[in-house]
């Protein structure tokens, strides 16, 4: 399992104005599209669909080409986290490919559900409460954050990372940093 997250300067995952912040540049934005494409799945909190209304889905038509050639749908199955079921059918989620899956319940389950619906590779991409939920209860291999030379400046605004008590405590290893456009990119094996 692969948590893919960008944030900025001072650890924003977003600020507060209804329009989703990029704070990634174009090729960490490609760079995360591959990453899709290598997946089986990409799964997301149901806040991350309410909030930014991600289509998750492969951008690249090459890539899309690719994952069918090799007998893939074009893009991973799509996943979203939510105990409710509360989500707006007009999403984009819901858009451009199979319905994505609805799962709730406790992560173990979870992920035992989706091993067993033959996903071998998750991208997870958000949001801070899945990531906390994640990386506290130590589940996730690995850990590709990309640091964007931004500064949010609001201390309400949504953060990497809520109030946890984490499991994974010095079980880490950075892996590498790299400059991708703009961004700082670090891995961590978790």
């Amino acid at each position: 399992m692969l948590l893919s997250a960008a944030v900025s300067l001072d650890g924003a995952l977003d600020d507060r104005s209804p329009r989703r912040m990029i704070l990634s540049g174009p090729e960490d934005l490609d760079a995360v599209d591959e990453l899709r494409a290598d997946c089986d799945a990409i799964l997301v909190g149901a806040g991350t669909v309410r909030a930014d209304d991600p289509r998750l889905l492969v951008r690249s038509e090459r890539r899309r080409a690719d994952r069918v050639a090799r007998g893939l749908p074009p893009s991973p199955v799509r996943v979203v986290l939510t105990r409710s079921r509360e989500l707006d059918p007009g999403a984009a989620v819901f858009a451009g490919g199979p319905a994505p899956l609805l799962l709730g319940g406790d992560l173990p389950d979870v992920l035992a559900e989706l091993a067993d619906r033959g996903v071998g590779r998750l991208l997870v991409e958000g949001g801070a409460g899945v990531l906390t939920a994640l990386l506290a209860a130590g589940l996730a291999d690995e850990l590709r954050l990309a640091v964007a030379p931004v500064f949010v400046g609001d201390p309400a605004a949504p953060r990497l990372l809520g109030p946890a008590d984490p499991a994974g405590r010095g079980r880490r290893r950075l892996l590498s940093v790299e400059a991708v456009g703009d961004t700082a990119v670090l891995r961590y094996a978790l």
